[in-house]
């Protein structure tokens, strides 16, 4: 079973992430704030993070700087903030995606239900065998085997 921490402190929204992913089999943590989301991460190894820019007692970019400072879980933002200048930071320092509110909780489910197995070659979404091309699976494993880096149209047409 997947686990997703959801560092959130809005009850509402984090009772509707909560009931939509257990309904579809992932166990889910809660924090209401970044420190309390830093310790649970430690504690459970999450398989991602769902964090709220907005968090209470400190800056969700500080939150997104100080997971990378130990692990590569997957970071989905979920933020109120829609300026580019605003989603930049977090994203530079480290998140993977970004999700504006208000979002389609089936929307947000669906950006963490896919799967790389690289040593099987095979990739899953909901559950189910995504059929890629041979030159299509080369892509998609130089992407997963670089995480955090920008690969030119240069350097994927220069790989084997």
């Amino acid at each position: 079973m997947a686990r997703v921490l959801v560092a959130e402190n809005d009850p509402q929204l984090v009772r509707a992430l909560v009931i939509n992913m257990q309904a579809r089999q992932y166990g889910v943590g809660a924090a209401p704030e970044g420190a309390t989301a830093l310790r649970l991460a430690a504690a459970s190894q999450p398989d991602v993070v769902m964090l709220d820019l907005g968090v209470p007692d400190m800056d969700g970019v500080d939150v997104i700087k100080a997971l990378r400072a130990w692990t590569r879980v997957p970071i989905l933002v979920l933020s109120a903030r829609q300026a580019s200048d605003e989603k930049i930071p977090a994203l530079d320092a480290g998140a993977d995606d970004y999700a504006t509110k208000p979002f389609s909780g089936t929307t947000v489910i669906a950006t963490t239900d896919f799967t790389v197995d690289l040593l099987a070659k095979k990739a899953t979404r909901d559950g189910r065998d995504v059929r890629l091309t041979p030159t299509e699976w080369h892509l998609l494993e130089i992407l997963v085997c670089s995480p955090g880096r920008l690969i030119t149209q240069e350097q994927l047409l220069q790989e084997d």
